[in-house]
């Protein structure tokens, strides 16, 4: 079966070496490129760090204090870190709502807590964290550039009915999706494919524009992998 993968090149890489273990044959085709903004880490000390993405952890390479507490959004952000030489690490279940439960948990208000996000972000788990009593800056490290167009061999594998099933990370980019599909006159081609998306939220976008959508089961991409393999 052969699979769309719409997220960064390097994160579709990593995911077409999974879909192949499986038998499949994916297409990249990216519509976010991520890129460092280059903004300036907030001033002011910080009681912890909140890492929403494993994007973010480059920025943090040459962060000073590696034992700094660090609560980390899943496993793969979590290795990263680890990599990049941070020692005190708590993990979450892959989404924000976890992440916010868990540094209520473990951390009593008042502290700071810098947010190391993207340029485009949402606003939890910032939002619920200073409703609690938390500061929350943010440090919008790097950012999710939107790709000009499809790639072509995605373009004709889509025209020509060949995508059984494109996978879908975050809203933002399945917008991207819809708008650059839209522009070279795919809006039919993407409704002959089954959009695997990791959260009803994600799906919105390919919902609102007729696609038949299914959502994967938790947070994170294996359980998105489960829904491929019960195709």
């Amino acid at each position: 079966m052969r699979i769309l993968l719409t997220r960064a090149r390097e994160d579709s890489e990593r995911t077409a070496k999974k879909l192949a273990a499986l038998g499949h044959e994916a297409v990249i085709a990216p519509v976010l490129r991520i890129a460092p903004t280059g903004d300036p880490i907030p001033a002011g000390a910080c009681d912890a760090l909140i890492v929403t993405s494993a994007h973010g952890v480059e920025a943090l390479s040459s962060y000073a204090d590696k034992d700094i507490p660090v609560f980390s959004v899943g496993e793969r952000t979590t290795d990263a870190l680890r990599a990049t030489g941070f020692t005190s690490i708590t993990t979450a279940e892959g989404d924000a709502e976890s992440l916010s439960r868990l540094i209520r948990d473990n951390l009593q208000p008042p502290r700071r807590l810098l947010h190391v996000t993207a340029r485009h972000h949402k606003e939890e788990p910032a939002a619920s964290l200073r409703a609690a009593g938390f500061t929350v800056p943010s440090w919008e490290a790097y950012e999710a550039e939107a790709a000009p167009a499809l790639p072509e061999a995605a373009v004709e594998a889509l025209r020509t009915g060949k995508i059984a099933a494109v996978l879908h990370y975050s809203r933002r980019s399945a917008d991207l999706f819809v708008q650059l599909a839209g522009r070279a006159g795919l809006q039919s081609a993407i409704l002959g494919c089954l959009h695997l998306c990791l959260s009803a939220d994600v799906s919105a976008p390919l919902a609102a524009a007729g696609a038949a959508t299914r959502i994967a089961g938790g947070p994170h991409e294996d359980a998105l992998l489960e829904l491929v393999r019960g195709l």
